[in-house]
């Protein structure tokens, strides 16, 4: 018998909601900083930027450099990052619980899907080594897309999942994922164990911020509710 329940997506971010890679990016931002001459960056003002398009990425954190050093910039850092994993030398663990949770949502219903700033080419490998490759229905990337905080890659998200705007909920850990729902017209739900403050997500229209990923499908629910 069909069920009457409309379909559901729940849309992940990556870095920093799914897996932990900052110290990768780190070291591929400092890899890249050595290569043109620059002093390091801060480990934090990395971290801040995360999720956004590598070259306004780029942008933010060089802003006395022309627009064409932040595209080669942003070129060094992939191929530092290339060099990284072909070298087995990027750890991005995922956070604790993660597979718990994704169980938990898929039990009751729900579809998964990933939007991220990583490039696709990025993107499969890391969930490749979690063996996550065939959890998400849809897989949207900063490269296929405008980037966040612009709504297209939840757009894209949806339009290939079926769902509705009003029938799905992001889960991230930046402004830049809360703001980019919030263009879509979707939910959003902050995690705190990202880069950006739980207070950071509320005030940027997070419906509710959790802090271990038990807590994931008790708030989905109660948001999908209100």
């Amino acid at each position: 018998m069909a069920s009457d329940k409309p379909l559901q997506l729940a849309i992940f971010d990556c870095d920093g909601t799914l897996v932990d890679s900052q110290h990768a990016i780190i070291s591929a931002m400092d890899m890249t900083c050595k290569t043109y001459g620059f002093d390091k960056i801060p480990a934090e003002s990395v971290r801040r930027v995360v999720g956004l398009p590598l070259e306004v990425a780029m942008e933010m954190l060089f802003a006395n450099e022309n627009r064409e050093t932040h595209h080669e910039m942003a070129e060094t850092y992939r191929a530092h990052f290339r060099d990284m994993r072909l070298n087995d030398e990027v750890e991005e663990p995922l956070f604790k619980g993660t597979i718990e949770a994704l169980d938990a949502l898929e039990a009751d219903g729900w579809l998964l899907g990933v939007a991220t700033g990583k490039a696709m080419r990025g993107l499969i490998p890391t969930l490749k080594t979690h063996g996550l490759q065939d959890r998400f229905v849809t897989l949207q990337t900063a490269c296929r897309a405008m980037g966040k905080p612009h709504p297209e890659i939840v757009e894209k998200a949806l339009s290939e999942s079926g769902v509705d705007a009003k029938n799905a909920v992001v889960i991230g850990d930046t402004t830049y994922d809360i703001h980019m729902a919030g263009n879509a017209k979707v939910k959003s739900i902050g995690v705190s164990w990202g880069y950006h403050a739980s207070e950071e997500l509320l005030q940027a229209g997070a419906a509710c911020v959790i802090h271990d990923y038990s807590e994931l499908p008790q708030a989905i629910k109660q948001v999908m509710e209100a």
